[in-house]
């Protein structure tokens, strides 16, 4: 089993993105083109590496990141950035 993997750029990286398929957020580290395969065949794939606000970092795979927009949280906060 081959060890290799390799950096890739991603247009967001150091930006703060959203995994779409667990909806958790955080800052894009990096995206590699990493071996996942545990058996004697190769099995590549863009995995991205996002660090948490907890500073934990989790991976997904790279097509399921997107940016992440702040947004207020209710009406009423709404209302309060307006009059602000």
């Amino acid at each position: 089993m081959s060890e290799c993997y390799e950096y890739l750029p991603h247009r967001l990286l150091h930006h703060r993105v959203r995994d779409i398929a667990s909806g958790a957020e955080g800052e894009l580290m990096a995206v590699i083109n990493e071996n996942v395969s545990d058996t004697g065949v190769e099995r590549w794939m863009h995995l991205a590496y996002i660090r948490a606000a907890n500073g934990r970092e989790f991976t997904t795979a790279a097509a399921n990141v997107e940016p992440a927009y702040d947004q207020p949280k209710s009406a009423a906060g709404r209302r309060d950035m307006r009059s602000a």
